[in-house]
């Protein structure tokens, strides 16, 4: 069984800054892709950035320029720098990640965290 584990989240006023981390643990054989999801109040879970095992990297357009996604392959955690924080992007924001859980390259499944509440003040 695969574990995801968020911490990071927190108030902060808008222009301010967050970094928020998620460590993955158990069966693990290798982490294809690690990313981080939000949930706006009222609203569907949308994607924020992820990265692959290789360093590339993909975001979102609304977080483009403030927000950056980035890994530790040794500690098996990414991480995601929230700069220049608007009070939209507030919302409960999900870790997630693609797990090899064998040797074979078809035993992959996606995994998800708990979630951490970030609130930005305006």
């Amino acid at each position: 069984q695969v574990q995801l584990v968020e911490s990071g989240g927190g108030l902060v006023q808008a222009g301010g800054s967050l970094r928020l981390s998620c460590r993955a643990s158990g069966s693990i054989f290798s982490i294809k892709t690690m990313g981080w999801y939000r949930q706006p109040p009222g609203k569907q879970r949308e994607l924020v950035a992820t990265i692959t095992s290789g360093g590339s990297t993909d975001y979102a357009d609304s977080v483009k320029g403030r927000f950056t996604i980035s890994r530790d392959n040794a500690k098996n955690t990414v991480y995601l720098q929230m700069n220049s924080m608007k009070p939209e992007d507030t919302a409960v924001y999900y870790c997630n990640a693609v797990i090899q859980y064998g040797i074979w390259s078809s035993s992959v499944s996606t995994y998800w965290g708990q979630g951490t509440q970030v609130t930005v003040s305006s």
